[in-house]
């Protein structure tokens, strides 16, 4: 499909995703699965993290163990729905930095508008994963990462929980050095802007609000 992209196809995600598009899954449970899935997402995400050797003892003997290797890889939630994500990633891993970019889209350009934008230091030495449930024209998306790269970001990944065909194109377009990592590839946006068949607005979803 696409060189800088991953779709998922655990049978513990798609059961997990079909579950959240139901229309009729309470918050509780949407939100509860979302923390599920991150994690499940962030497996696949993380896979290439780069690794060296600590010298530790064991109850039995000394061995040279395998830990992570650098600075402290950066979460970057893409404000609200990304927050979703965040708190599943943060369980696995717990010693990783947080950032916030702050973005809403306006309804009838569909551009989006900076608000907030905090992010830790010394990007240029992390892994970045930006983190955003929709991606869905990609224009936040890409505008997220036009940030972090001004701020120093130059090794980054992109995890997202649905997206749609022209998500998916504009962020190759714009950094086609940044890897998506998805559950499922949807068919295409309606005319406001929402994935179909998706599963609505997943910030609204999550926090029960309309």
């Amino acid at each position: 499909m696409y060189e800088h992209l991953t779709v998922v196809k655990h049978p513990l995600v798609q059961h997990k995703l079909t579950l959240m598009r139901d229309k009729d899954t309470p918050t509780a449970v949407f939100r509860q699965l979302l923390r599920e899935i991150s994690q499940l997402l962030a497996y696949e995400i993380t896979r290439e993290l780069e690794m060296t050797t600590r010298r530790i003892e064991t109850p039995l003997c000394e061995m040279d163990a395998p830990v992570l290797a650098g600075k402290k890889l950066a979460l970057v939630s893409i404000l609200r729905a990304g927050n979703g994500l965040l708190d599943g990633v943060l369980e696995l891993v717990p010693s990783a930095r947080v950032g916030y970019v702050g973005l809403y889209r306006d309804e009838k350009t569909l551009q989006p508008v900076q608000y907030y934008y905090k992010v830790p230091p010394d990007l240029e030495d992390r892994l970045v994963i930006v983190l955003d449930p929709m991606l869905a024209t990609g224009n936040s998306s890409a505008a997220a990462v036009d940030l972090l790269k001004a701020s120093g970001a130059n090794n980054i990944r992109f995890m997202c929980l649905l997206a749609a065909p022209e998500g998916v194109r504009r962020m190759e377009e714009a950094h086609p050095d940044v890897p998506i990592v998805t559950a499922a590839v949807d068919e295409c946006l309606n005319e406001h802007g929402y994935i179909m068949p998706g599963l609505g607005d997943a910030g609204d979803r999550m926090f029960g609000t309309r």
